[in-house]
């Protein structure tokens, strides 16, 4: 397991990952899409677990700002 590392952010700064986080999530999804219509399963499943953790990751970050 990854170590864990304590970080202090202001909401704006949370408000920031969360959108470059979705930005970068639309891209993966694109991706898998993409892999999918190409039957590179390898591909399509690299993405769509890319695509999980960071929903995940998001999910965690928006908590924070409730």
């Amino acid at each position: 397991m990854a170590k864990a590392i304590k970080l202090t952010l202001s909401e704006d700064e949370v408000e920031i990952l969360v959108d470059a986080l979705e930005a970068d999530l639309e891209g993966y999804v694109e991706s898998a899409k993409d892999a999918r219509a190409n039957g590179n399963r390898a591909d399509v499943a690299t993405f769509t677990e890319a695509s999980t953790r960071i929903q995940t990751l998001m999910a965690k970050l928006q908590g924070l700002l409730e």
